[in-house]
């Protein structure tokens, strides 16, 4: 992997937010849902997210994620993914989504 400066690092704005919807998303290509996450004062906004085969949606709702928030929108297929949420990937590439361990602001920046 390449290195980035410190200076690079803080261009990238990680914030905790937390699902309030999650629907299934047959139009893409790895099975993925439509999620809507409530970063509070930063508004609700949109991503795509390929964990499917690891979460079901009732367990995604309600959840604390982490998510790069100002990234360009992506359009994935139909969709328009507006934050990338944050997980650790596997050696058996399963997905685990990243989350704060303890309960805190929405919309908090990750530093």
């Amino acid at each position: 992997m390449a290195t980035i400066t410190f200076e690079n690092f803080q261009k990238v704005e990680m914030r905790v937010g937390r699902i309030v919807a999650a629907e299934d998303f047959p139009e893409a290509r790895n099975p993925s849902y439509k999620l809507r996450i409530d970063f509070g004062l930063h508004g609700v906004r949109k991503s795509s997210a390929a964990v499917q085969p690891w979460y079901g949606a009732s367990d995604l709702v309600g959840r604390a994620v982490v998510a790069v928030t100002n990234f360009p929108p992506r359009q994935i297929g139909p969709f328009m993914s507006e934050v990338l949420c944050l997980g650790a990937v596997q050696s058996d590439r399963r997905v685990i989504l990243l989350r704060p361990d303890t309960e805190g602001e929405l919309g908090a920046r990750i530093a």
